[in-house]
């Protein structure tokens, strides 16, 4: 076992003890970590085509890396014709749709460049509170290196570490520096990212198209600012239309100190694409023979968020897709993977807690025309349908958030035994158990319409509407007409299991299908490109309590409670399982949520009474595997790791403070900012405390016969409810479980409970009649 894995054993040992050992063991544990030292810097290896790894760069080969940075540009953009410079490296090169969020909701030319500086997400601040940036802020200017300094670096530097993401600007120049590795500036935007920590750039130069030859040869690492294309019709206001421009071919321009961003010139959108096209066909006939050629749009084209471009040529890179690990999606990266693609390149260490992954090629395709023209649409689906779906997912939550208020108003009024004549309430209790079931079934529909590519019809928000639609009607068919309908639980046990084989199959497949769904992963907002999300994870345990309760009931009504406790261990823990493990679902906050409540429910079945001690030792046992799987994820290459195994080495090298603290900030504002989500949590713990479990409400005896026909129900429940309560404690975005689990869970709770009423009806109408007959 190596040095650092030893020290990382000790550091889990040492937490471990701190949790289950007694006081005075504690107290040496805990000492024994503080003093370990930090892991040591990481060396990522290279990957090449069907992600084989590459031999390690040698630090004599003469090849450069050559960055060429822009801006605004998708693949929409690239046309044979109009931008033929694009066009060869789609053709002949890997390419993939490129992430660039950073700090802000939209990504400002300067933004991009910095966070190619740092690694990681940084920008520079706005003129809001606490630096705050607004779609509607102009962007602001990307400054020029004068003497040797980017002026007004260490405003970049406190912007940072105000935001707590960990990023350093000046990591790549420095890291390049202190392995005695140059890189060579070309243009503003390069000067900000070949940045060292101080803000010096000891190599720099203007963009001119007559020097490229001798600029692109003196460096091993050369970074090219091309301007960037900022769309006329998305600018904030405020902003003028005409930016600054860097030169055309043969000039020496300045660019990039007006109002604006280092652009392409005054223009349109086509028109600036073209002479963005034109200087990155210059650096293309400049670039030594043998480099490794990046193209990389690293910002927004305005107010509007979308996936830019990427493409890479040359002896590490034939047509095909371009891959990273640290999306785990094919054709999806993101701009962090740029900044440790440099510092690979270079053959130099790679510091430790960067976000990104060497880019590789992955799938091979030949460089025909007609195979570029088909990768070409594969990517511009990839940007249309995140663009698409980001837009329309803010009016799908409000209208589930009414759907389900009404839902719960319709319950409160039918479930009043003097509400009507009985055929009537009979009729209405029915319509609310479908109306019900079928609101359960929507959330796994969502993930399921991206099997249609409805972004390509002329009004992608009907036709998302239609495809959920059918799903809806395919699920809610599955659940009504089986066998299993006609019984008390069958419709619940039907949802679930669908909802969680949907889920889970997809996320053990790559979650394909999550990735620019409605309740899923949003690729251009860049938290999450793979494994269980907050809103993912929220269905899936839900999904995996509600079809325990189904099971376990139906074995403890015959009398068989091992048996019940055992088919809730089977399906509890397979679901821990897939959450929890770094190759599928990478959940670092669900196991820790879903076990406590798992293990109540067993214990509930079994008849053993919950006590403070058996709940310390649930906590315990759970920090234990938690910080376990950490460790072990730990263990893995860097770029294999996933957010288990990052957040355990932050525990040592001092960055998980900022990690707690920031995601503590981004639970309260979306708590108090997406009123109508947070909206949902009250509202839903309302009617199943107040109208559910008061003894004295009307609503509770319907309740309490649902008890008596299903004897894991009231567990059940508890056990649900110490999952949520759990997840939205310890997750960032915390309050998307709760309520995300409220949009399955209280439908069908009240499709059980009114089944029982609606049984009840029928059974007093019979007896009602039989007495006049």
């Amino acid at each position: 076992m190596t040095r650092r894995a030893l020290l990382r054993l000790a550091g889990l040992l040492a937490i471990l003890s701190a949790v289950v050992l007694p006081a005075t063991v504690r107290t040496a544990a805990a000492t024994s970590a503080t003093s370990a030292p930090a892991p040591a810097a990481v060396t990522r290896a290279p990957v090449a085509a069907g992600n084989e790894p590459l031999a390690a760069p040698d630090t004599n080969d003469p090849n450069p890396v050559i960055l060429v940075g822009t801006g605004g540009l998708t693949w929409s953009d690239v046309d044979a014709k109009a931008t033929p410079a694009l066009w060869s490296m789609l053709r002949d090169g890997s390419t993939a749709a490129l992430s660039v969020r950073s700090v802000f909701t939209n990504t400002c030319p300067i933004d991009g460049w910095l966070s190619l500086s740092a690694g990681d997400r940084a920008a520079a601040a706005g003129p809001g509170k606490g630096g705050d940036r607004s779609t509607r802020d102009p962007c602001p200017a990307v400054p020029t290196v004068d003497s040797g300094v980017v002026p007004g670096w260490s405003r970049y530097v406190q912007a940072a570490d105000a935001k707590r993401f960990g990023s350093k600007p000046g990591t790549l120049g420095e890291t390049l520096a202190s392995n005695e590795q140059c890189v060579q500036a070309v243009g503003p935007g390069a000067g900000v990212g070949a940045a060292y920590v101080s803000g010096a750039v000891p190599r720099y130069a203007a963009y001119d198209a007559s020097q490229l030859t001798g600029e692109l040869s003196r460096c091993r690492v050369t970074l090219v600012d091309v301007g960037s294309l900022r769309d006329p019709a998305d600018l904030p206001p405020g902003e003028p239309a005409a930016t600054a421009s860097l030169s055309g071919s043969g000039g020496t321009g300045s660019g990039g100190t007006g109002s604006g961003t280092s652009g392409a010139g005054a223009g349109s959108r086509a028109e600036q694409a073209g002479v963005i096209d034109k200087r990155i066909s210059e650096v293309l006939q400049a670039a030594p023979s043998g480099s490794d050629v990046i193209v990389a749009s690293l910002s927004d084209a305005g107010s509007s968020e979308r996936l830019r471009l990427v493409a890479a040529k040359g002896p590490h890179y034939g047509s095909g897709t371009l891959d990273s690990k640290s999306t785990k999606q094919p054709g999806l990266v993101q701009s962090a993977d740029l900044t440790v693609t440099l510092l690979h390149a270079a053959a130099v260490p790679v510091p430790t807690g960067l976000g990104g992954a060497p880019l590789y090629r992955g799938s091979a395709d030949d460089n025909s025309e007609s195979a570029a023209r088909d990768r070409l649409r594969g990517l511009i689906d990839f940007d249309e349908a995140s663009h698409e779906v980001h837009a329309l997912v803010p009016p799908f939550f409000n209208g589930v958030v009414y759907t389900q208020i009404a839902i719960y108003l319709f319950a409160a009024v039918v479930w009043r035994r003097d509400f009507g004549s009985t055929d009537l309430r009979l009729r209405l209790l029915r319509i609310v158990r479908r109306v019900a079931i079928v609101a359960a079934t929507v959330p796994a529909s969502t993930f399921l319409a991206n099997l249609i590519p409805w972004w390509r019809f002329p009004v992608p928000m009907l036709a998302i509407i239609a495809s959920v639609g059918l799903f809806v009607a395919i699920l809610s068919a599955i659940a009504f007409l089986g066998p299993w309908g006609r019984r008390l639980t069958g419709p619940l046990a039907a949802v679930s299991l669908a909802t969680l084989l949907v889920l889970g199959i997809d996320i053990m497949f790559g979650g394909r299908l999550q990735i620019s769904s409605l309740m899923g992963l949003q690729p251009v907002v860049g938290g999450r490109f793979y494994g269980m999300g907050n809103v993912t994870f929220a269905l899936f345990a839900t999904s995996a309590i509600l079809l325990c309760i189904a099971v376990s009931g139906y074995y403890v009504k015959r009398g068989q409670p091992r048996r019940a406790a055992l088919a809730v261990l089977v399906v509890g823990l397979a679901a821990v399982v897939i959450d929890g493990s770094p190759a599928w679902g990478a959940d670092g906050g669900g196991p820790p949520a879903l076990l406590p409540g798992l293990a109540y429910l067993v214990l509930a079945i079994l008849g053993i009474r919950m006590t403070w001690r058996r709940g310390a030792l649930i906590g315990a046992v759970t920090v234990g595997l938690f910080l376990l799987v950490g460790f072990v994820d730990s263990l893995r290459p860097t770029e294999d790791q996933s957010h288990l195994g990052r957040f355990f080495e932050s525990l040592f090298n001092g960055g998980a403070w900022d990690i707690v603290v920031r995601k503590l900030e981004q639970n309260i504002s979306i708590l108090f900012g997406n009123y109508r989500l947070a909206l949902l949590v009250p509202i839903a713990l309302v009617f199943v405390i107040y109208i559910l479990a008061r003894p004295t409400s009307w609503g509770s005896r319907a309740l309490e016969r649902s008890y008596e026909a299903c004897p894991t129900l009231r567990p059940g429940l508890i056990a649900l409810l110490v999952m949520l309560t759990i997840g939205f404690a310890i997750n960032d975005s915390g309050v998307a479980i709760p309520a995300n689990g409220a949009i399955i869970a209280v439908p069908l709770i009240i499709a059980v409970s009114v089944r029982v009423l609606e049984d009840e009806a029928r059974a007093g109408a019979t007896t009602r009649a039989k007495r006049r007959g």
